[in-house]
């Protein structure tokens, strides 16, 4: 994965996050902490996609920066950052529900 497509990756995580975060407003952790928890995601999900053969390497054929390569990675970042902020958000709300 080369670091163009990192970071779009990351950003699509932080946005993800985001997302995540706003539809789920008892359970965010804030604008930051958001876009955090989605950043992390994001890598997350763009390096899973890059294994499965699923993310830049097979949208554009060996790292082009074309738009299907970035469509995958805003994807692959976006969807596991808001999975990420996702399962935060139910461990955070299982922890404080036994507290």
């Amino acid at each position: 994965m080369n670091i163009v497509n990192l970071i779009i990756s990351l950003l699509g995580g932080a946005a993800g996050g985001n997302v995540a975060g706003n539809l789920m407003k008892d359970k965010s952790l804030g604008t930051l902490g958001d876009s955090i928890v989605g950043i992390l995601g994001g890598g997350i999900g763009g390096a899973i996609l890059q294994t499965l053969g699923l993310g830049a390497a097979a949208a554009g054929g060996g790292g082009s920066l074309d738009i299907g390569s970035i469509l995958a990675n805003v994807a692959g970042g976006g969807v596991g950052g808001g999975i990420l902020m996702a399962v935060i958000g139910a461990i955070r709300s299982t922890m404080a529900k036994s507290a």
